[in-house]
């Protein structure tokens, strides 16, 4: 088991919005990025954040991953997210690629596919 999957989503969010602040977008955004994918609302995600949950807990607990998360495509962390085998680091390497593309600045309607 990768050892990301019991890093807590508490350790980790603080981290992506450090990437996307210094890229001049916003909490705001990031959040929107995290709601799209999982169907966390605000009062959801704060509760995770507040239990520290680890990552598997964090993605087992999602509300409704997004349908069209099949639309997230391309390299994270040199692996095509699309081919990613493991369902668990697949949904983590959504994520990553959502804040990437976030940090990289690009236009929040090509973020939230349709």
């Amino acid at each position: 088991m990768s050892k990301v999957f019991k890093m807590s989503f508490a350790s980790i969010y603080p981290m992506y919005l450090q990437k996307i602040e210094r890229k001049g977008r916003s909490k705001e955004e990031l959040d929107q990025v995290i709601y799209w994918l999982t169907g966390y609302d605000e009062q959801g995600l704060k509760k995770q954040i507040d239990q520290g949950v680890d990552m598997e807990t964090f993605f087992a607990e999602v509300p409704q991953l997004n349908e069209n998360v099949s639309l997230i495509k391309g390299v994270i962390c040199g692996y095509r997210v699309e081919d990613i085998e493991d369902p668990l680091m697949q949904k983590i390497r959504y994520l990553d690629k959502l804040v990437d593309e976030l940090a990289k600045g690009k236009k929040m309607e090509k973020i939230l596919r349709k």
